[in-house]
């Protein structure tokens, strides 16, 4: 399950608009979802679905759905964390494991999301991937959710991981931690994306002069 808010001006990556402007902080919006997409389908761990915010019905997610041939769900009402809640329990309703990603993260891999998996499928409840401002990238559970993890949580803040490390003892569940990532939400992590996709661009040359 992906996690995205559709990309309109103004309303996606506020914090990045005073360096970049409300439209391409909105088009940095729509690439790193459409790259998570590529990343969770390229992992081959079973059907993809884009949870969408507010809704299903912007352009962006049916082009989504035609070009990648995800589902579409809406994320519905409620705050973050009911709203995860919800889409774990739906994927958990059909016997297996749920995975859940958000969309800021240039730096996910197929061979992370295939950690999770293999973290699940080895006996744990839980997994975590968590992020350098404190919160986590990716939850995946083998388990129903429980309401502790979810509820009460001052998401969007440097405590976030920290908090749900503390419910998961208090719930007695045994938890994988992956490595830890970053994601894109300040202006900051803006020179890391463009360092980013300059080993990208060279690893690309160099592969080419090789062949």
């Amino acid at each position: 399950m992906v996690f995205a808010k559709a990309p309109m001006p103004g309303r996606v990556k506020s914090r990045l608009i005073p360096a970049l402007g409300e439209r391409a902080a909105a088009e940095l919006h729509r690439q790193l979802v459409e790259r998570t997409l590529c990343t969770a389908l390229a992992a081959g761990l079973g059907p993809v679905e884009l949870w969408c915010a507010p809704g299903t019905d912007d352009a962006f997610f049916a082009a989504c759905a035609r070009q990648y041939g995800v589902s579409l769900r809406a994320q519905g009402v409620g705050d973050l964390g009911m709203r995860m809640a919800r889409a774990l329990e739906q994927a958990l309703s059909g016997g297996s494991p749920g995975l859940l990603v958000g969309s800021d993260c240039p730096v996910l891999t197929a061979e992370y999301l295939g950690e999770a998996a293999v973290g699940l499928a080895g006996g744990n409840d839980a997994v975590f991937g968590p992020a350098e401002d404190g919160g986590y990238v990716l939850i995946g559970l083998a388990r129903k959710p429980s309401a502790q993890l979810f509820e009460g949580i001052a998401w969007g803040t440097a405590t976030v991981m920290q908090e749900t490390r503390a419910r998961l003892a208090r719930l007695n569940w045994r938890w994988r931690e992956l490595a830890t990532l970053w994601d894109v939400d300040r202006p900051e992590d803006l020179l890391r994306l463009r360092q980013l996709r300059g080993e990208c661009i060279r690893a690309g040359l160099n592969n080419g002069a090789d062949k």
